[in-house]
């Protein structure tokens, strides 16, 4: 299974992906989570030690401008657009809990010419998206930035995450009409921190067609973890059952089995 996450900064989009991560590595699955947002904070979610975080890959000047063929930083020069990624994502990523973590970083405005970096960050999320055999969990910008028409087609599903609020809802319904423009044939919603039924009907009405494949109630415990700057799994809290819970809604809908990759 191949899973896009995405929602307004603040959410639990990034929770909900190191959940669903956990769930499938628990499940015994093989699992690799990617943070593909610029203000990404997957490592902290999953509770890897600051001291074990990997470089994000946007960092790697040297191994991208030798990759990309890149002259004088690709600054109105020729490079590959297509360079060898295969080897980058165990070489430059740490395993956690079972969970495979990989940070993409961001292409910074100020660099100069940015084609070689993106380039070599849109080539290496094709070929995730395309290996056989294991799940992969994107936690995303809302803007999807990382994501081209090409490797779209990889993506087996989009989550966006609401909470309690319109411009919430507005985002996800942004991020339903980019998925769908891209050629993602599957855009679902999770409703986070939900705290009664009277919140919940609302956002499933103003959610209109996103179906929603479920509700996550506000939990006290994380906010505390959160406070503390610990993983939000560390606590005793029902929340990674919901999450399973949610994980085994998506695979029925899809067609998948409960953990690993495509059938």
């Amino acid at each position: 299974m191949k899973l896009a996450i995405a929602g307004k900064g603040g959410v639990g989009k990034t929770t909900l992906a190191a959940g669903i991560a956990r769930v499938v590595a628990a499940r015994g699955g093989r699992v690799t989570a990617v943070d593909a947002d610029a203000d990404g904070n997957l490592a902290d979610a999953l509770g890897v030690p600051a001291g074990e975080v990997p470089r994000a890959i946007v960092s790697l000047r040297d191994v991208i401008m030798e990759r990309t063929g890149a002259v004088g930083g690709g600054y109105g020069g020729y490079f590959k657009l297509n360079p060898y990624v295969d080897d980058i994502p165990e070489e430059y990523s740490v395993v956690h809990n079972g969970v495979r973590l990989l940070i993409l970083g961001t292409v910074e405005p100020a660099g100069g010419c940015l084609c070689p970096e993106a380039t070599f960050l849109r080539a290496l999320m094709a070929n995730l998206l395309f290996r056989p055999g294991e799940t992969l969990i994107l936690d995303m910008e809302a803007g999807l930035e990382h994501l081209g028409r090409a490797s779209a087609q990889g993506v087996d599903a989009m989550i966006a995450v609401v909470e309690p609020g319109m411009r919430s809802v507005r985002t996800a319904q942004d991020v339903s009409r980019m998925a769908r423009a891209l050629g993602i044939p599957r855009v679902f919603a999770v409703c986070n921190r939900v705290r009664d039924a009277g919140e919940e009907g609302t956002l499933r009405r103003a959610l209109g067609e996103i179906a929603v494949l479920g509700v996550l109630p506000y939990d006290e415990q994380l906010l505390l973890s959160d406070l503390e700057g610990r993983s939000p799994f560390e606590r005793v809290s029902p929340f990674l059952d919901r999450v399973s819970s949610v994980y085994d809604a998506l695979s029925r809908e899809l067609g998948h089995a409960g953990a690993g990759g495509r059938p």
